[in-house]
């Protein structure tokens, strides 16, 4: 008969399905320093010869990385979404810009439908504390912030789809925004006008999500990326007008 005896599974492969499990779900994220031995001991409850040969098998397979004195860390495990010679190019070229926004706008407009329809209560309650702090930083005038928690906002939105490959994708595209790699967005976020209408449009995408109203999450999501689209086509517009401007001046006034 085709069958062999069962052995208890042993404590090392345990810790590691559940380390690989967090990182496949992106709880650990690339660069996360894990925290010391001693204590992720006594956090998984195994001793540590049996969390020494996890963490090896871990390194081994390309997951784990150590650096001499300074611990265990996730490994960078996608890479760069696009090499620097495919960067530079996104940098100098309007229409990857445009193209860039088009995607987030397909992209972000099914995770706002899907964590409206899947996500948690606790995955809701993430948006929501984020978006809370997205206000206070409205109010307090801190443009940067709110730049870095508009960023934060739409990733826990995205986490909440629970999407593993959407999830990874769009954590390795939203490394190049934050880059400012496709565009400015503390220059979005300095302009007061601009600021007042994007609390608006977040507070749209945070409260159709909470209300679970899938087709409205998703026409939030779209009515605010057709804003920023608008609103760079309108920044391009402006610095094209304002260096003909300066042109005429200085042909009026006889400087170079």
């Amino acid at each position: 008969m085709p069958f062999t005896p069962i052995d208890s599974e042993k404590l090392s492969h345990a810790v590691v399905r559940q380390i690989e499990l967090l990182i496949l779900r992106g709880v650990l994220r690339p660069g996360e320093r894990l925290p010391a031995e001693r204590d992720l001991a006594e956090r998984l409850g195994v001793s540590r010869p049996s969390l020494r040969e996890a963490i090896s098998e871990l390194e081994d397979r390309g997951l784990l990385q150590r650096r001499a004195g300074a611990g265990i860390f996730v490994a960078a495990l996608l890479g760069p979404a696009f090499s620097d010679p495919m960067i530079r190019l996104f940098s100098a070229y309007d229409e990857a810009v445009f193209d860039y926004i088009a995607f987030r706008r397909d992209m972000e407009a099914l995770a706002a439908e899907r964590a409206a329809r899947l996500g948690s209560d606790t995955d809701l309650a993430v948006i929501s504390e984020i978006f809370h702090k997205m206000e206070a930083a409205h109010s307090s005038r801190s443009g940067t912030e709110e730049a870095r928690l508009d960023a934060d906002f739409h990733m826990a939105i995205i986490e909440a789809g629970h999407n593993l490959v959407m999830l990874h994708m769009m954590r390795a595209m939203y490394h190049l925004l934050r880059e400012g790699v496709f565009y400015n967005r503390k220059a979005m976020f300095r302009q007061r006008t601009t600021r007042s209408a994007l609390l608006a449009q977040h507070k749209a995408i945070h409260d159709t999500i909470i209300a679970r109203d899938p087709d409205a999450s998703r026409a939030a999501v779209e009515a605010h990326l057709d804003y920023v689209e608008q609103s760079m086509l309108d920044m391009r517009r402006a610095e094209r007008n304002e260096a003909v401007a300066r042109q005429r001046l200085q042909h009026a006034t006889g400087t170079s």
